[in-house]
């Protein structure tokens, strides 16, 4: 794939780098910004032992993490992805975000922001975005994503891009609630 990087009105999503360990850290060593995403914070050598993982990229790139990043001023604010969902692990599986085909498994979307930039619409237009790509640029059928039931926040964003609630969910070892949408669904939105 030729062109990685995504726009949106005020954003600008590219594949992570090595260099956003900053916001990385920011983030997963936040206990309050963990608190839906995995439950205990992270120190900064963790994070930064992962970043390695965290660039990986698969199927011509289409798979991976990308970036959030306020577009006139380059502020980062936070990540957004797809992924293989991971079942009974609780993490991805990084080797199979290998090679150019896509994973055999199911692709999730999923976000981080900092706690700076919770609130203000970025996380709904970044997961808007890239749905966009996953289901006008590749060949996904369908994306799933997981939340814990006791984030309000996340299931309004998954709502608003069009994802549908879809019961529990087995996913990172535990049931959580599970949206997906398809190709079909997403083409059908106004």
């Amino acid at each position: 794939m030729d062109n990685l990087t995504l726009e949106t009105q005020r954003l600008v999503l590219r594949p992570v780098e090595k260099d956003d360990v900053d916001v990385a850290i920011e983030m997963f060593t936040d206990p309050d910004v963990m608190t839906y995403i995995g439950g205990q914070a992270m120190t900064a050598a963790e994070v930064t032992e992962e970043m390695s993982s965290y660039t990986k990229r698969c199927a011509e790139g289409v798979i991976g993490i990308w970036s959030i990043t306020l577009g006139e001023s380059a502020e980062k604010l936070g990540s957004v992805f797809l992924l293989p969902l991971p079942i009974e692990d609780d993490d991805t599986d990084w080797s199979l975000v290998t090679g150019d085909g896509l994973p055999e498994a199911k692709i999730e979307i999923g976000y981080s922001l900092k706690k700076s930039a919770w609130g203000q619409g970025y996380a709904s237009e970044a997961c808007k975005r890239l749905l966009r790509f996953a289901f006008e640029e590749t060949a996904l059928s369908e994306v799933v994503a997981v939340i814990d039931e006791r984030h309000g926040a996340s299931r309004r964003i998954l709502e608003k891009s069009g994802m549908v609630y879809q019961g529990r969910m087995r996913a990172y070892g535990e049931d959580n609630d599970g949206y997906a949408i398809t190709r079909q669904q997403w083409e059908g939105l106004p």
